[in-house]
């Protein structure tokens, strides 16, 4: 691969993420001081990712790989994404807003595989290539949440008072704006399946890889994929809320340190993985979960304001260790046929049906820990998702049996 197609590609990943972390990062923070929502309807809000994960394979499967390149078809998506960014920013009420924001993630859901599949169409090896090319995309988003902390102070006390975070869907409708105009001079990805060549919906859509289930150990994999998800979306749509109500200082900024320890411990990873194999690393990401949560429920901005600090740096771990990790098992798993289908499918039932579980169970507790004076009790929301974690790890723990140390080490 050459420097120029690099360039492009990193810049495209870098735009890309940069939209993400824009505006979902303080979406739970926007939507209690901007619009005054409920547990419920932030969590209808947040479920639109799910909705857009589930129909994503539709877009992809049916229209992406066999009509049209998908540099046009991301560069047509972020273009409408933008147009619908900016009615988010202009919505007053949370009624007007839904509709936007659920149409903006139909939209944008299908772009993370549209942005993977120009990468791959350019590299002789994607195994050693993609990283680099990958982590521009972890940078946008911490760069985005410096911007709305340092640069412009969105997320403040006094800002977010003040209704400033709405300035971050204008920013994000900008770069989806200029990454949909750049996404026509990307390098050509032409449509994977031929005209003429006729395969069924099932092999289109992926459905083939659910096969993968008849294996116990996978079928235990696949379900507290699921289950943890739910802790994870307590993060998602509490985590701007809570920092936010607690008055911590320059908090998008702060939970960009999550994405750093991303980036460190996707180098630990492959060294712990092939000398403690799948299991435990999977367990050590669940572990982290309930961690994690312990500390946001006893942590504060005062004496303990580390405890709140090193519980986003956990992000690492907790991302790394379960799902990345989930993604190289079901690739071990999967035969050549059905790897890419195989992916799709665990995307679907994470990011899809585990996180709608996730973002209604997190809207329902939420609710019920909200105080008449609209304070939440933090403690007890926070300790919730961590006896969950606590739960699905023992369950894990004791059906999951690993065969082989390391089957995809190398």
């Amino acid at each position: 691969m050459n420097f120029t197609t690099k360039f492009k590609l990193s810049f495209m990943m870098f735009l890309e993420f940069f939209i993400w972390g824009g505006w979902f990062v303080t979406l739970g923070l926007f939507l209690e001081k901007n619009l005054s929502t409920t547990g419920a309807q932030s969590a209808a809000a947040f479920s639109t990712q799910s909705f857009g994960a589930i129909i994503a394979p539709f877009i992809i499967g049916l229209i992406a790989d066999k009509y049209f390149n998908a540099e046009r078809i991301l560069g047509v998506l972020h273009i409408i994404g933008a147009v619908l960014m900016f009615q988010m920013y202009n919505a007053e009420d949370f009624s007007t807003f839904y509709p936007y924001v659920f149409a903006y993630m139909v939209a944008y859901m299908p772009t993370l595989a549209l942005v993977n599949s120009v990468s791959f169409n350019q590299m002789s090896n994607p195994e050693k290539e993609f990283g680099s090319i990958r982590v521009w995309g972890t940078i946008g988003w911490i760069v985005a949440g410096l911007v709305i902390s340092l640069v412009f102070g969105w997320d403040s006390a006094e800002g977010a008072g003040q209704g400033l975070l709405r300035n971050t869907f204008l920013m994000t409708c900008i770069a989806s704006g200029i990454l949909g105009v750049y996404s026509f001079a990307l390098p050509k990805t032409p449509p994977k399946i031929s005209k003429g060549e006729k395969k069924s919906i099932s092999e289109i859509l992926g459905l083939d890889a659910f096969a993968l289930l008849k294996d116990k150990n996978y079928l235990i994999f696949f379900i507290a994929s699921i289950m943890i998800c739910i802790p994870l979306a307590f993060y998602y749509q509490n985590a701007s809320l809570f920092l936010g109500e607690i008055e911590m200082t320059n908090l998008t900024s702060k939970m960009a340190l999550g994405q750093v320890s991303e980036v460190l411990f996707m180098l630990l990873l492959p060294v712990f993985f092939s000398k403690f194999g799948i299991k435990k690393t999977l367990l050590v990401g669940m572990i982290a979960w309930v961690v994690r949560y312990a500390l946001f429920a006893f942590g504060n901005v005062n004496e303990l304001s580390f405890m709140l600090l090193i519980g986003i740096a956990l992000h690492g771990i907790c991302y790394d260790f379960f799902f990345v990790s989930g993604q190289i098992y079901t690739d071990s798993k999967a035969g050549e046929k059905f790897k890419s289908a195989a992916q799709g499918m665990i995307t679907l039932a994470t990011y899809g049906v585990g996180m709608l579980i996730g973002f209604w169970v997190a809207g329902m507790i939420t609710d019920a820990y909200t105080g008449t004076d609209g304070l939440h009790n933090w403690e007890t929301i926070w300790l919730i998702p961590s006896g969950i974690a606590v739960l699905v790890a023992l369950i894990f723990a004791m059906a999951f049996k690993e065969k082989k140390p390391t089957p995809v080490a190398a």
